[in-house]
Order: structure tokens, then sequence, then C-alpha cells
């Protein structure tokens, strides 16, 4: 049966670039759908509705605790839900999931959370202010779960420790897809650069392993000057952020930043060696999109990141917060191009036998009913 569904995410581009399969698939099944994320406008707003969804543009601050902000937002997405007389409300990234939660219930509509990574939430950490943040978070992740019908996750250890912290009210509701998958044609495998050139694409966040790639790139520079490390991402606010002086100071000694990039494909092309030493993910989209290209990836052997490395056939995997260990992997594939081509076509064979995005959006409709 046709049903009127309102999808909530707090990145305009990633109903797109993240979405954009699921959002089809649903439509093709004959449901109306309605999208909402702050600043949805221009070309990311045009490309929604030529495929058929509805946008709608609805304020809200990503980072930190503004409680009245977020009183706000739910109450736009509760107006939102009426208006349009939504059956069912799917959400994803913390606030959406949340907010948008609280909100359909006020509705009577039905609503799922997907929890594409436990991030800043849930990720051990000092100070007061960060304590605090953790304890609210994991609090309102209950509420939001009780009032869900189905709660997704990308990845075992985040349903796990989801459920250890308190958030899952009910854990018959929890349901496992593998990330949000990539488009396995749009990332299409190419040569890898003849030399040793890394590459890290993130967000600016310590909790990415930012520190980590800076140091273990300035020590293999130091080895091996022919290498080139590349970086590409932005900062943006919020307690996690690693401050420009910072990236600044890494620049001074080697690394290369390249910024935000609307398409990161030429990056890809352009490296040898994919990076990413996160403390924890859902199932990171960059490492997916690195492995459909043909790339080797060195990723922590943590949540979330560890799902995509088969040891030693597609990649290698390294301590946590352990920048030494990080320099060695890098080394190790840095003077192996035999090693680094086998590795990356085992990426794209598993990429396209796991991780296509078709694939998982009708493994992510079957769980939801829809």
């Amino acid at each position: 049966m046709s049903k009127t569904i309102l999808l909530n995410g707090s990145l305009a581009s990633s109903l797109v670039n993240f979405r954009g399969p699921l959002i089809r698939l649903l439509l093709a099944r004959g449901h109306r759908v309605h999208v909402s994320a702050p600043g949805l406008e221009g070309e990311t707003a045009q490309t929604l509705q030529n495929w058929g969804a509805t946008v709608h543009s609805i304020d809200l601050s990503r980072d930190g605790v503004g409680l009245l902000g977020d009183l706000r937002y739910c109450a736009a997405l509760r107006r939102l839900c009426r208006q349009i007389r939504a059956d069912f409300v799917l959400n994803y990234t913390i606030k959406p999931n949340i907010w948008g939660a609280i909100a359909a219930a006020g509705t009577g509509a039905r609503s799922a959370s997907m929890v594409t990574g436990l991030g800043y939430a849930f990720i051990p950490g000092s100070g007061f202010r960060r304590k605090v943040m953790q304890r609210i978070a994991r609090g309102l992740y209950r509420i939001a779960t009780m009032l869900n019908s189905v709660v997704i996750f990308q990845n075992p250890d985040d349903w796990r420790d989801f459920t250890a912290a308190g958030s899952l009210g009910n854990p018959m509701k929890a349901r496992l897809v593998d990330g949000s998958g990539v488009d396995i044609a749009s990332f299409a495998p190419t040569p890898l650069a003849s030399g040793p050139v890394f590459l890290m694409i993130s967000r600016f966040l310590w909790t990415k392993g930012l520190r980590e790639y800076a140091e273990a790139s300035i020590a293999v520079l130091g080895n091996l000057p022919s290498a080139r490390c590349l970086l590409v991402g932005y900062g943006g606010s919020g307690p996690d952020v690693v401050p420009a002086e910072e990236i600044a100071r890494w620049q001074e000694a080697g690394l290369e930043v390249l910024g935000e990039l609307q398409d990161v494909r030429p990056a890809l092309a352009s490296s040898s060696i994919y990076v990413l030493p996160s403390y924890r993910e859902g199932t990171p989209r960059s490492v997916l999109e690195a492995m459909a290209m043909g790339r080797p990836i060195i990723t922590t052997d943590a949540p979330g990141c560890r799902e995509t490395v088969i040891e030693g056939e597609n990649g290698l995997l390294v301590p946590v917060g352990d920048s030494a260990a990080l320099a060695e992997a890098m080394r190790s594939l840095a003077g192996d191009a035999a090693t680094r081509n086998a590795m990356g076509l085992a990426s794209r064979r598993i990429a396209e036998e796991r991780y296509s995005d078709i694939t998982v959006s009708k493994m992510l409709v079957e769980h939801l009913g829809l």
C-alpha cells in the first residue's frame, strides 16, 4: 500500500549522496516521499525534486546541545508531519533520530531511526562537558527508540554498545544493514597511482583519527620523501573539531590539505592507499568509496571500521589511537606495489559483493516494511 514517507537528515547533500538509492527505491514502489534537512535548496533540492520527492528546508544546528533550537526543530517536524499527513517518518544522524521520533509520535505516525554511527556521544573521553553531553544524548536516544518501530544499525558493535548504554529499551526492534552502501558504478575502479600516495577523507574531527594520520604521515615522509600524504575534508564547529592552527602546523610539516571537495573521485583516483584511523564508525562511507575504486585500505580495528577490511586481503588494521602502528602499516604498503594492487582488486570485489547501495537499500526497505 502506498504511504506518505518523511525522511529527515541533518545535512542536505547527504540526501542525494547517501540516501539517493533509498529515495528512488521508495518512489519506485509508489510511495509519496518527502525529505527534510537544513539548507535544503539549490542543486540538491532540484535533484530530489527531479526524482519525484518533495523537499522541505528546516533549520537545525548540527553541533552541540542547544535545547531551545532543538525543540524548535522538533516542533517544525511535528507541523510538517501533520501538514503532509505522514504515515512513516524515517530519520538518520543523531538529532533527526531523536527529535524526528518524538515529532512523529506526536502525530501518530510510525517512525524508524538509522543509527549511522555512535560517534562523539558514545566514544569514551574526559571532561565534564563531554560527560554531560553523552548522558543527555544517551537518555534522549532511549526515549526516541522507545517511540520507534524499528532501529537500524550498521555494525554489530554499535548495536551492542548502544544497548549496553541503555539507549535501546527494546532490543527486538533492532535490525542490521551493511552501512549506507556505495554506488559501485559511479565509483568505478581506476589504476593505482604509481607510487605511495596516501589519502584520508574526513571531517576535521579528533575522533576521526586526524592526529594519528597527521603524525603517521609526517613520520612516513621523513623516511620516504617521494611519498605523498593527502587530506580532504573540512572543519566546522563543535567540541570535537580540530583547530585550524593545528591543520596549518601539519601542512608545514608536509601534509597536503586539499580542503573540501564536492566530488572526491579525482582525489581517490590520484591515490594508491586509503587511510581512515577513526575511533569508531557506523560503516565509513569514504572507505566504501575507496574500496569501490579499488584502493587498499588501512583503518582501525574499531567498530564499523574493522568490518570493511579482511586483514591481509584488502587492507591492514591498526590499533585505535596508535600513530606509530599506523606509520608502520603505511610504510609496509608504500614499499610493496604488488601487494597494493592485489589488495585493491580485493577491495573492489568486496564492495561489489557486499556494499552495493542498491542491495543495501533493498535490505533496508525490507526491514522497514515499506
